[in-house]
């Protein structure tokens, strides 16, 4: 998961994504976000290009803690900002692996002001 953060959301070249999503996500995986969702390597990386291109370049996404989980099931909160600057949006990732890849991936982001 921290992987994932990394190399999937952290990415913002589109060919780099793309080989850590097919390393990292079953081939017929899902991504659910708060108002969209995604299935397959091609979508996956379209739905998290869009992410990143909405984002100040400076937006970095860092672990709050280690990832943890138990019988294919695993959690990791994060929190996006500027490098150098507030947290902007905070939330976490649940996600379902399968043979060691993920499965689905659902996005919960935390209220803003709470």
């Amino acid at each position: 998961m921290q992987a994932n953060l990394a190399r999937v959301f952290g990415e913002r070249d589109a060919q780099r994504r793309s080989a850590a999503i097919r390393e990292l996500y079953a081939e017929d995986a899902a991504l659910y976000e708060p108002h969209a969702s995604a299935t397959g390597h091609a979508a996956i990386n379209q739905a998290v290009g869009a992410l990143l291109s909405s984002l100040p370049p400076d937006f970095a996404f860092t672990a709050i803690g280690p990832a943890v989980g138990h019988h294919g099931v695993g959690r990791l909160r994060w929190q996006s900002g500027p490098s150098n600057g507030p947290v902007a949006v905070a939330g976490t990732d649940v996600a379902r692996i399968e043979s060691g890849r993920i499965q689905t991936l659902h996005v919960f982001l935390d209220p803003t002001g709470a």
